[in-house]
């Protein structure tokens, strides 16, 4: 007799990944509000031991996170507008420097003539530059042309607070309900997998997000000392897009050298900033990434890739966000998966031999 449980399960899955992708920007808010009350639990769960009531430990957890958010949007966003401003204000005196000094001094070196004119650039740039200074005008105003749009992104941005708060008040009882739904039989094998699947992704959550802070805060501190002024944005992109392996290491290193020979039109600097950059992989590899996420996920840089632009592709800014920790849960899944249907296939079998063996005389 044909088993038709595993195209069962697969035609299930694929229902169920149609599903999620039809309700996709429902779900926006929902998914980000989920990802948050992972991250809090733990702190609360802390204060719970510490004999708070969790209401009281939601409260303040919740606190923190509101505290976290107005921090960043109180002194990191503005620092950052302030150095790109500045940035921004110098960069035609940039250009020309490129298409006098430069561009010639490589032009003799090479011996051939590059096809680029600077000056035209310099033009369209000083030309535009009123509309370059007014692009966050321009953009509230392209936004707010479809009240609805304004609408919907207020009131996603009032749920997913709401949300999280009632999350955290009862995701220490959601384990248990949710486990009721599975049949009898299968609930060991479910509650293993979902033991693995928090601890990778807790492991992952947690431990990357140190991780990028950590190496945001290096570059940053070290651009500054070298003298960058572009040093907290290009320090928080590099450390914010390392998660991706070496994208982070090779973009910043690479940017912050143009930015740097801009700047100082030295070479002996760009020594200084390599020197960040190394520390920072040094410490990643050796220190940050060992002791904070370990080495339990394991994924491949191009299934990072791929599962960030999926990500992106399927459900925007949040299916980048979420992309790694669904691929990290998806590679635990399709492990036990495996293991299942080995164990399957190889209970058939014996099954088989003990039906085929003659009964002893």
């Amino acid at each position: 007799m044909t088993d038709n449980r595993p195209i069962f399960q697969l035609v299930s899955i694929a229902l169920c990944a149609w599903l999620v992708y039809l309700l996709a920007p429902v779900l926006t808010p929902f998914l980000v509000s989920g990802l948050l009350a992972y991250l809090g639990n733990p702190a609360v769960n802390r204060l719970v031991r510490w004999h708070l009531p969790r209401p009281l430990a939601v409260v303040l957890v919740f606190l923190l996170f509101l505290l976290l958010v107005s921090a960043l949007l109180l002194f990191l966003i503005p620092a950052l507008q302030t150095q790109l401003t500045a940035f921004i204000a110098k960069l035609p005196s940039y250009l020309d420097w490129l298409q006098h000094t430069a561009l010639p001094q490589v032009q003799a070196l090479l011996g051939i003539e590059l096809p680029l004119d600077l000056a035209a650039v310099q033009a369209a740039f000083q030309e535009h530059w009123g509309e370059v200074g007014n692009w966050a005008r321009a953009l509230f105003l392209y936004v707010t042309r479809s009240g609805l749009s304004v609408i919907g992104w207020f009131a996603t941005m009032l749920l997913i607070p709401v949300i999280t708060f009632y999350l955290l008040l009862d995701w220490d009882r959601l384990p248990s309900r949710l486990l009721l739904l599975v049949p009898l039989r299968s609930r060991e094998r479910v509650a293993r997998l979902a033991r693995e699947t928090d601890e990778v992704l807790g492991s992952f959550l947690r431990g990357q997000l140190l991780v990028m802070l950590a190496l945001a805060a290096v570059y940053s501190v070290g651009l500054t000392l070298v003298g960058v002024d572009l040093a907290l944005p290009i320090g928080v992109s590099a450390g914010l897009v390392s998660f991706v392996p070496y994208l982070g290491f090779i973009g910043g290193l690479t940017s912050a050298g143009i930015a740097a020979y801009l700047q100082f039109h030295d070479t002996l600097l760009l020594l200084g900033v390599a020197g960040v950059f190394l520390t920072g992989q040094v410490l990643e590899s050796f220190w940050l990434t060992p002791r904070l996420v370990g080495n339990r996920i394991g994924l491949h840089p191009v299934a990072v890739i791929f599962a960030i632009m999926a990500g992106g592709q399927l459900f925007g800014f949040t299916g980048i966000l979420l992309a790694l920790p669904a691929a990290a849960v998806l590679k635990v899944w399709l492990r036990h998966a495996r293991q299942f249907y080995s164990d399957e296939s190889r209970g058939r079998s014996g099954r088989k031999r003990r039906a085929a063996k003659p009964p002893a005389s």
